[in-house]
C-alpha cells in the first residue's frame, strides 16, 4: 500500500469521478485507475463501484476511507513537525470572514512580518461554512469566524464578544437621535451582505425573533460596498463594532438599538487532531494580544 494510492482513492471518493480525481491529484486518468487497481489487489477487496454517473465506495471502501484519511493526516502532521524546528522558516495559512479579515487580521499579519520574520502567513477571506470545511480538511491552520460553529472536528476558543450596531448615513433622520428602538426600523430599507454571510443570517434571525420583516433593498459581498450604500442614503444596516473605522465618521453614524443586547461572538477554530505547529501557536498568541489591545483601546475611549 502506497501513499499515492491512498491519495488517489480519497480523490475519487471526494469527487465521485475518476476524471475529476485525476485532475485533482495531477496525474492521468489511466495512471489513477492503475493505482486504484493496485490498491484493490493489495487489499483483496473492490473499493469503488459506479452508481449511475457517480463513483462511490463499496462497503470495503467505506472501511478504508477513514483509515486512509487518518494515515494521510498523520503523514502530513509528521512532515509539519519535522519541518517545525527552531530557526527555520514556518508557513501557516489563516482564514477569516469578510467582517473580520480587513478589520482585525490584515494589520496583524502585516505586523507579524516585522515581529516574526521567520513566520510566513498566507490568508484566506471566505464565508464561515467554507472556512470551517477548510480547517477540517487541513487547508487552514486556524480561522476566525462567528459562533455558532457546529462541527465536532474543530476546537473553538472565544476571542471577542462585540455588539452589532445600527449604521446610518449622516443625512438620515436617525443620525440626530440618541435612542433607536426595533419598532422604528419597520419602514426602513436595509443594506445587507449576501445570504451566505453569517452576519446576514444572524440579522435575519434577530428580526424574525422580533416579528419584524424589514425590506432588504441592497445586497452586497463586501462591507466596503455596504458602507457606500448607507453613506449615500440608500438604506441602513447593522454591522459589528469591529467594522466601525475612524474614517467612517464623516459619512456614517453608529447607534445602539435600545432594549436589545444584539451581539456576536468571534471564535478561533482549529482542528482537534492536527499537529499544532509553532507558527500557528505564535500567530495565535499575537492574535490574542492584538484583541486585548483593541479592547483596551475601546475601554480607554469610552471609560465607564
Amino acid at each position: 500500500m502506497e501513499l499515492p494510492q491512498l491519495r488517489s482513492f480519497l480523490a475519487v471518493v471526494e469527487t465521485e469521478s475518476f476524471t475529476r480525481a485525476a485532475a485533482q491529484v495531477s496525474i492521468s486518468q489511466p495512471a489513477l485507475s492503475q493505482q486504484i487497481m493496485n490498491l484493490e489487489r493489495v487489499l483483496g477487496h473492490r473499493l469503488l463501484h459506479r452508481l449511475g454517473k457517480r463513483t462511490v465506495p463499496t462497503e470495503a471502501g467505506k472501511v478504508l476511507l477513514e483509515r486512509a484519511r487518518r494515515i494521510l493526516r498523520e503523514v502530513e502532521d509528521a512532515g509539519r513537525e519535522l519541518g517545525d524546528q527552531a530557526g527555520l522558516e514556518r508557513r501557516i495559512t489563516v482564514g477569516a470572514v469578510q467582517t473580520v479579515m480587513p478589520f482585525l487580521l490584515t494589520g496583524l499579519i502585516t505586523d507579524c512580518r516585522r515581529t516574526h520574520p521567520h513566520l510566513h502567513i498566507d490568508a484566506r477571506e471566505d464565508f464561515r461554512a467554507d472556512l470551517v470545511t477548510a480547517v477540517v480538511e487541513g487547508e487552514l491552520d486556524l480561522a476566525v469566524v462567528p459562533n455558532p460553529v457546529r462541527e465536532p472536528r474543530v476546537a473553538t476558543e472565544l476571542l471577542l464578544r462585540e455588539p452589532l450596531l445600527l449604521v446610518v448615513g449622516r443625512g438620515h433622520p436617525f443620525a440626530a437621535r440618541t435612542e433607536i428602538e426595533v419598532r422604528d426600523l419597520a419602514a426602513e430599507t436595509f443594506v445587507s451582505l449576501g445570504d451566505a454571510s453569517s452576519l446576514a443570517t444572524q440579522i435575519r434571525a434577530f428580526f424574525g425573533d422580533q416579528h419584524l420583516q424589514p425590506r432588504f433593498g441592497y445586497r452586497c459581498a463586501q462591507v466596503a460596498t455596504l458602507k457606500r450604500w448607507v453613506a449615500a442614503g440608500m438604506g441602513i444596516s447593522l454591522l459589528p463594532r469591529l467594522a466601525r473605522q475612524p474614517e467612517d465618521g464623516d459619512q456614517l453614524v453608529y447607534l445602539r438599538l435600545a432594549g436589545n443586547d444584539l451581539q456576536r461572538e468571534l471564535v478561533v477554530i482549529r482542528h482537534v487532531q492536527r499537529y499544532r505547529s509553532r507558527g500557528a501557536e505564535q500567530f495565535l498568541e499575537a492574535l490574542r494580544r492584538h484583541v486585548a489591545d483593541y479592547q483596551a483601546g475601546l475601554t480607554a475611549a469610552n471609560p465607564a
